[in-house]
């Protein structure tokens, strides 16, 4: 695969690359010059109806009872290994889109070909369970394919979140239609090219790219059996009522306020070091940053200092200078976001301790420095609402029971963490804290093996691990009746 100037000027549907149905196109934005580096076709609602019947033929054909699970897995381990063989240019055409540096999108490539390997082993171990029900009677279940899968992609990490998707939808038997976001459009219609080239059958992998019109028909079609989707809780929750429609299964990771809490009897040195990384990589544009990092009354005022110092080493630059830590955010409209709730940060009292404005020597580009407030009020919009820019609040705590209890008081539940050398403590915070992801003396630690979800608004139901699998299918219950006897009539004397 080259990248070639026409390589995003069709749709991926039933197999075929083919112009969309109204001829328009998105312009993708290169965040890092402000400046249209491709056109990338879009879908309406005739493409949706054409992808929603190919995925269904194949469910319902050669790909559902035609393919034994082994040979779905070889093709999702063939498609593992052409992202490895173009890891290079998928991540060029990533950074391209979303501003991430080079380095950070390489590595997300070549992890996404690890989760597709993952998955490719899953596909022949989905099974179900022998039920001793009677003694006269075999009882088992059986795990079905659901059927057409919606997956709506965000624009942080399109090929990453995409593997944690279709790698266990297409492991289960399912179809899935991929929709990414209209802001980074581009890696999905190269990977659609080596889901091509690996062999699928049509209509197992479609794409179609396009705006959020095009995510809520797909919400709303009756022709869609399940819908997973990251992003913001607000559209999860349009997307959950579009699809009562049919009672569509729902999968949403929505998004996190990550409590990072450390206790004075901790490494210090390495949760700072843990700190910085996970506050500010990928320009703060995840779900699981470290935005609220709490440190015990005695530890905090040198370790905030340490971070904020630490913070202001941090180079911003482009995506392909190799000597670039971050880069741009994706694009104008999350700057300004990031910039509004620096405003809020000063305005509600914080203390800025580095950071807050834009990088100088960078005329053109969504640029943000890295930001941190100490001395924030935990139930300030700084610390209650999702930024996804690099900012981060330290606060401090006094003792265990104040930890957790400003840790859970947020709407969101995803990701959580803590630094102690008491083993006791340790395994009882965890137990309190409420998030899908608790680790102790490091922080998200997310590999395809462990299961990866939210509490409370931070999502619905599990990504990775063989868990995952599972999340794609139905569960069927069949008994045989084995008795050599009449039954009684329920009608008799």
């Amino acid at each position: 695969m080259s990248a070639d100037s026409g390589l995003f000027d069709r749709l991926f549907i039933g197999g075929q690359w083919v112009e969309p149905h109204s001829g328009a196109s998105i312009r993708t934005i290169d965040p890092s010059t402000e400046e249209v580096w491709a056109e990338v076709a879009v879908a309406d609602e005739v493409d949706i109806d054409r992808a929603v019947a190919a995925a269904r033929a194949a469910v319902d054909g050669r790909w559902g009872r035609g393919t034994a699970p082994s040979a779905r897995g070889a093709l999702l381990a063939r498609l593992a290994d052409l992202v490895r063989r173009d890891a290079r240019l998928l991540a060029e055409i990533e950074s391209r889109d979303n501003g991430k540096p080079l380095r950070d999108t390489l590595g997300e490539v070549q992890r996404s070909a690890d989760w597709l390997t993952f998955f490719a082993g899953a596909a022949d171990k989905l099974n179900g369970d022998q039920i001793p029900y009677r003694t006269d009677a075999l009882a088992y279940t059986r795990l079905e394919p659901v059927g057409v899968v919606a997956a709506i992609l965000p624009w942080n990490s399109p090929i990453s979140l995409a593997s944690w998707k279709l790698g266990p939808a297409l492991a289960a038997g399912n179809a899935i239609i991929l929709k990414p976001a209209e802001q980074t459009p581009a890696s999905m219609v190269a990977l659609a090219r080596l889901a091509e080239e690996a062999g699928f059958p049509e209509g197992v992998v479609n794409v179609l790219p396009g705006d959020g019109a095009v995510g809520a028909a797909l919400a709303a079609h009756g022709g869609v059996d399940k819908i997973s989707f990251t992003g913001s809780h607000e559209t999860a929750q349009r997307i959950m009522q579009s699809a009562s429609v049919n009672l569509k299964r729902c999968a949403f990771e929505c998004g996190g306020k990550s409590p990072f809490i450390v206790f004075a009897d901790a490494d210090i040195e390495r949760a700072l070091s843990v700190a910085v990384h996970s506050a500010f990589r990928s320009t703060g544009q995840s779900c699981s940053m470290a935005s609220r990092i709490f440190v015990q009354r005695p530890a905090y005022d040198a370790f905030a200092a340490a971070l904020a110092e630490r913070a202001a080493s941090i180079r911003v630059g482009p995506p392909f200078d190799p000597r670039t830590h971050i880069g741009p955010q994706t694009s104008a409209e999350q700057r300004d976001k990031t910039e509004t709730y620096i405003g809020l940060g000063r305005e509600c009292g914080a203390r800025l301790l580095v950071g807050g404005g834009r990088p100088a020597g960078f005329p053109r580009g969504y640029y943000v420095e890295p930001t941190v407030f100490a001395d924030a009020d935990n139930r300030s919009r700084l610390a209650q609402e999702e930024i996804f820019g690099p900012v981060t609040a330290v606060m401090p705590f006094e003792d265990e029971e104040e930890a957790i209890a400003l840790a859970n008081d947020s709407r969101y539940g995803l990701v959580g963490g803590l630094w102690t050398s008491d083993v006791g403590r340790a395994h009882r915070v965890a137990a309190r804290i409420e998030a899908g992801l608790v680790s102790v003396n490091t922080f998200r630690p997310v590999h395809f093996m462990l299961p990866y979800g939210g509490y409370k608004m931070s999502g619905v139901g599990r990504e990775n691990g063989f868990q995952a699998v599972r999340e794609f299918t139905e569960t069927k219950t069949v008994v045989v009746d084995l008795a050599t006897e009449m039954p009684a009539d329920p009608f008799g004397d």
